[in-house]
Protein backbone atom coordinates (compact mmCIF):
# COMPACT_ATOMS: atom_id res chain seq x y z
CA UNK A 1 0.00 0.00 0.00
CA UNK A 2 1.32 3.70 -1.12
CA UNK A 3 2.40 5.66 1.77
CA UNK A 4 1.02 8.82 -0.40
CA UNK A 5 -2.16 8.88 -1.97
CA UNK A 6 -2.41 8.27 -5.85
CA UNK A 7 -4.32 11.00 -6.98
CA UNK A 8 -6.36 10.46 -10.03
CA UNK A 9 -6.95 13.22 -12.74
CA UNK A 10 -10.07 14.70 -10.53
CA UNK A 11 -8.38 14.57 -7.60
CA UNK A 12 -5.38 16.54 -8.72
CA UNK A 13 -4.70 20.00 -7.54
CA UNK A 14 -4.29 23.09 -10.08
CA UNK A 15 -1.96 22.11 -13.24
CA UNK A 16 -1.17 18.54 -12.19
CA UNK A 17 -4.93 17.43 -13.35
CA UNK A 18 -4.09 19.24 -16.94
CA UNK A 19 -0.19 17.14 -16.98
CA UNK A 20 -1.95 14.16 -15.45
CA UNK A 21 -3.62 14.49 -19.11
CA UNK A 22 -0.35 14.85 -21.00
CA UNK A 23 1.00 11.57 -19.86
CA UNK A 24 -2.02 9.37 -19.85
CA UNK A 25 -1.55 10.60 -23.99
CA UNK A 26 1.74 9.22 -23.71
CA UNK A 27 1.82 6.13 -21.81
CA UNK A 28 -2.07 4.99 -22.54
CA UNK A 29 -2.26 4.89 -18.87
CA UNK A 30 -1.75 6.81 -16.17
CA UNK A 31 1.37 4.94 -14.14
CA UNK A 32 1.45 5.04 -10.62
CA UNK A 33 4.23 7.19 -9.79
CA UNK A 34 2.59 10.15 -11.48
CA UNK A 35 -0.39 9.66 -9.45
CA UNK A 36 1.97 9.79 -6.44
CA UNK A 37 3.96 13.04 -7.43
CA UNK A 38 0.81 14.64 -8.62
CA UNK A 39 0.13 15.38 -4.60
CA UNK A 40 2.54 18.59 -5.64
CA UNK A 41 1.88 20.11 -9.14
CA UNK A 42 5.52 21.78 -9.08
CA UNK A 43 7.01 18.54 -8.59
CA UNK A 44 5.27 16.90 -11.29
CA UNK A 45 5.56 19.98 -13.47
CA UNK A 46 9.74 19.58 -13.01
CA UNK A 47 9.93 15.68 -13.25
CA UNK A 48 7.91 15.85 -16.42
CA UNK A 49 9.70 18.47 -18.01
CA UNK A 50 12.50 16.51 -17.16
CA UNK A 51 11.29 13.34 -18.97
CA UNK A 52 10.58 15.22 -21.58
CA UNK A 53 13.93 17.06 -22.38
CA UNK A 54 15.76 14.37 -21.65
CA UNK A 55 13.60 11.99 -24.18
CA UNK A 56 14.61 14.38 -26.97
CA UNK A 57 18.25 14.51 -25.84
CA UNK A 58 21.80 13.80 -27.46
CA UNK A 59 22.00 10.30 -25.66
CA UNK A 60 19.02 8.84 -27.18
CA UNK A 61 16.24 6.97 -25.47
CA UNK A 62 17.75 3.45 -25.40
CA UNK A 63 21.19 4.60 -23.45
CA UNK A 64 18.31 6.96 -21.33
CA UNK A 65 16.72 3.67 -20.64
CA UNK A 66 19.81 1.32 -19.70
CA UNK A 67 20.92 4.35 -17.14
CA UNK A 68 17.64 4.12 -15.30
CA UNK A 69 17.98 0.47 -14.96
CA UNK A 70 21.48 0.70 -13.54
CA UNK A 71 20.62 3.25 -10.82
CA UNK A 72 17.19 1.61 -10.28
CA UNK A 73 18.92 -1.50 -9.61
CA UNK A 74 21.50 0.25 -7.34
CA UNK A 75 18.71 2.02 -5.05
CA UNK A 76 16.60 -1.30 -4.60
CA UNK A 77 13.60 0.31 -7.20
CA UNK A 78 11.38 -2.57 -8.20
CA UNK A 79 8.68 0.49 -9.42
CA UNK A 80 11.31 2.17 -12.06
CA UNK A 81 13.37 -1.34 -12.86
CA UNK A 82 9.85 -2.52 -13.63
CA UNK A 83 9.23 0.74 -15.82
CA UNK A 84 12.10 1.55 -17.43
CA UNK A 85 12.90 -2.42 -18.44
CA UNK A 86 9.79 -1.86 -20.38
CA UNK A 87 10.50 1.48 -22.03
CA UNK A 88 14.24 -0.05 -22.61
CA UNK A 89 12.53 -3.07 -24.74
CA UNK A 90 10.35 -0.43 -26.43
CA UNK A 91 13.21 1.76 -27.38
CA UNK A 92 14.51 -0.91 -29.24
CA UNK A 93 17.22 -2.76 -26.80
CA UNK A 94 17.19 -6.11 -26.21
CA UNK A 95 16.53 -8.34 -23.25
CA UNK A 96 19.79 -9.28 -22.45
CA UNK A 97 20.90 -5.90 -22.93
CA UNK A 98 18.72 -4.12 -20.54
CA UNK A 99 19.82 -7.31 -18.26
CA UNK A 100 23.05 -5.95 -18.49
CA UNK A 101 22.38 -2.48 -17.71
CA UNK A 102 20.88 -3.67 -14.74
CA UNK A 103 24.15 -5.11 -13.43
CA UNK A 104 26.06 -1.48 -14.79
CA UNK A 105 27.33 -3.16 -18.18
CA UNK A 106 27.28 -3.23 -21.42
CA UNK A 107 29.03 -5.14 -24.45
CA UNK A 108 28.80 -1.84 -26.26
CA UNK A 109 32.15 0.32 -24.82
CA UNK A 110 30.20 3.26 -24.97
CA UNK A 111 27.68 2.76 -23.35
CA UNK A 112 29.63 0.45 -20.70
CA UNK A 113 30.95 3.43 -20.12
CA UNK A 114 28.40 6.03 -19.29
CA UNK A 115 26.53 2.81 -17.06
CA UNK A 116 29.65 2.09 -14.89
CA UNK A 117 30.06 6.46 -14.35
CA UNK A 118 26.42 6.58 -13.57
CA UNK A 119 26.68 3.00 -11.14
CA UNK A 120 29.83 4.83 -9.60
CA UNK A 121 28.23 8.59 -9.29
CA UNK A 122 25.00 6.77 -6.92
CA UNK A 123 27.35 4.20 -5.26
CA UNK A 124 29.85 6.95 -4.36
CA UNK A 125 27.20 9.69 -3.92
CA UNK A 126 28.72 12.25 -6.58
CA UNK A 127 32.36 11.92 -4.56
CA UNK A 128 33.95 10.78 -8.28
CA UNK A 129 37.33 12.05 -9.80
CA UNK A 130 38.80 12.58 -13.23
CA UNK A 131 39.86 9.53 -14.01
CA UNK A 132 36.04 9.13 -13.99
CA UNK A 133 34.58 11.93 -16.11
CA UNK A 134 38.12 11.60 -18.36
CA UNK A 135 36.88 7.19 -18.79
CA UNK A 136 33.67 8.75 -20.18
CA UNK A 137 35.52 11.19 -22.95
CA UNK A 138 37.65 8.12 -23.72
CA UNK A 139 34.43 6.35 -24.74
CA UNK A 140 33.56 9.69 -27.03
CA UNK A 141 30.96 11.61 -24.71
CA UNK A 142 31.62 15.33 -25.04
CA UNK A 143 31.44 17.50 -22.07
CA UNK A 144 27.48 18.35 -22.91
CA UNK A 145 26.62 14.74 -23.32
CA UNK A 146 28.26 13.89 -19.71
CA UNK A 147 26.05 16.49 -18.52
CA UNK A 148 23.42 15.35 -19.99
CA UNK A 149 24.38 11.79 -17.88
CA UNK A 150 24.15 13.69 -15.15
CA UNK A 151 20.67 14.91 -15.35
CA UNK A 152 19.44 11.19 -16.34
CA UNK A 153 21.11 10.30 -13.04
CA UNK A 154 19.70 13.09 -11.22
CA UNK A 155 16.02 12.62 -12.35
CA UNK A 156 16.46 9.16 -11.90
CA UNK A 157 17.64 9.39 -7.94
CA UNK A 158 14.21 11.65 -7.73
CA UNK A 159 12.26 9.06 -9.19
CA UNK A 160 14.38 6.15 -7.27
CA UNK A 161 13.27 7.75 -4.11
CA UNK A 162 9.39 8.63 -4.31
CA UNK A 163 8.88 4.77 -5.36
CA UNK A 164 10.88 3.27 -2.62
CA UNK A 165 9.79 6.03 0.24
CA UNK A 166 5.95 6.08 -0.72
CA UNK A 167 6.02 2.58 -1.19
CA UNK A 168 4.16 3.39 -4.48
CA UNK A 169 2.49 0.11 -6.17
CA UNK A 170 3.99 -1.45 -9.01
CA UNK A 171 1.79 -1.41 -12.03
CA UNK A 172 4.06 -2.43 -14.87
CA UNK A 173 5.48 -5.88 -15.03
CA UNK A 174 7.61 -7.24 -12.50
CA UNK A 175 11.11 -7.22 -12.92
CA UNK A 176 13.63 -8.98 -9.69
CA UNK A 177 16.31 -7.06 -8.21
CA UNK A 178 19.94 -8.83 -8.54
CA UNK A 179 21.15 -9.94 -5.40
CA UNK A 180 24.19 -8.03 -4.09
Amino acid sequence: MSRITLLTRDQAPGDAAQLLDQVHAAFGATPNMFRAVANSPAALASMWAAFGALGGGTLGTRLGEQIAVAIADQNNCEYCLAAHTALGRKAGASSEEMTEAQAGTSHDPKTAAALAFAVTMVKQRAQVGSADVDALRQAGFNDGDIMEIMAHIALNLFTNYVNVAFAVPLDFPHVKLRDK
